[in-house]
């Protein structure tokens, strides 16, 4: 009953969390991967590692903006490795609903691999059976560049800005006409998280040179840039972003009020039952 119970309230609580285009605009699909590694669907150890694991990840997101798990099985390879890192200035409800979003498109992308990753507009989600957690990864997974825009002499200022910042995964800087953001994932000490950034922008100027915008992302951070208002990055509308957050407290607040009525309904039904005997 008890399970039940919870399966149902979680199921109620991924669909209730609240949408909008805000939302929709963090949910944009950026890239995604798969293993070759395959498991079949009759696999009685993996699968359920890996749902067990996904599981953990969609829950975790609803207070954390970052974490990572590790689902254990009887042999090395029936082992699930997995983490999840939200955008630094996005409100827990976004950052839940960013994650469901994100482990959704595992099922239609890498349908039986034994390891992902997904990277959306709002959030990043990878799991494998071999350990990646804490472990450097600096590879060019995605990069794109808007049109040429000429001088990039503002642009390389403020990102020289995100790297001098220092010290946090989530970084964002700039001046009226120029706007950068930085983010690194959560298993990264700051001195790992540094070197990632300091390659992205390196990358990035290679790669973009006098563009409008541009983005790279790396295995374990991204770097993204946009002159003269080319695009909108940032999690800047406060009055949506309260919003969501008391809608997200009378959300849970609801589910909470349901389950313990349904707890005391059921344990009023077992003593009136037992008394009718």
């Amino acid at each position: 009953m008890a399970t039940s119970l919870i399966s149902i309230l979680l199921i109620l609580f991924s669909t209730a969390l609240p949408i909008s285009a805000h939302s929709a605009a963090l949910h944009a699909f950026v890239y995604g991967g798969c293993s070759q590694l395959k498991f079949t669907t009759d696999d009685t150890t993996y699968m359920p590692n890996l749902n067990t694991l996904l599981t953990s990840l969609v829950n975790s997101a609803t207070y954390s903006s970052y974490n990572h798990f590790t689902v254990a099985g009887t042999m090395s390879h029936d082992v699930v490795y997995g983490l999840y890192q939200c955008r630094g200035d996005l409100s827990m409800p976004d950052c839940a609903s960013c994650i469901v979003h994100a482990v959704n498109q595992f099922g239609s992308l890498c349908p039986g691999s034994c390891g992902a990753s997904v990277q959306l507009q709002g959030c990043f989600v990878k799991y494998d059976n071999n350990t990646f957690i804490g472990a450097e990864d600096k590879t060019i997974i995605y990069k794109k560049c808007g049109p040429s825009k000429g001088d990039v002499t503002t642009r390389d200022a403020v990102l020289n800005g995100v790297v001098s910042e220092g010290g946090g995964l989530y970084r964002s800087g700039g001046t009226k006409d120029v706007a950068a953001i930085a983010q690194c994932v959560g298993d990264m000490s700051g001195g790992q998280c540094e070197d990632c950034i300091e390659e992205s922008i390196k990358q990035l100027k290679l790669a973009c040179a006098t563009a409008a915008f541009g983005d790279v992302y790396l295995g374990k951070c991204y770097v993204r840039y946009t002159v003269s208002g080319g695009r909108d990055f940032f999690n800047s509308n406060g009055s949506e972003k309260n919003k969501g957050v008391k809608t997200f407290a009378l959300i849970v607040g609801l589910l909470a009020a349901i389950a313990i009525l349904i707890i005391f309904l059921t344990f009023i039904c077992r003593a009136f039952c037992g008394n009718s005997k």
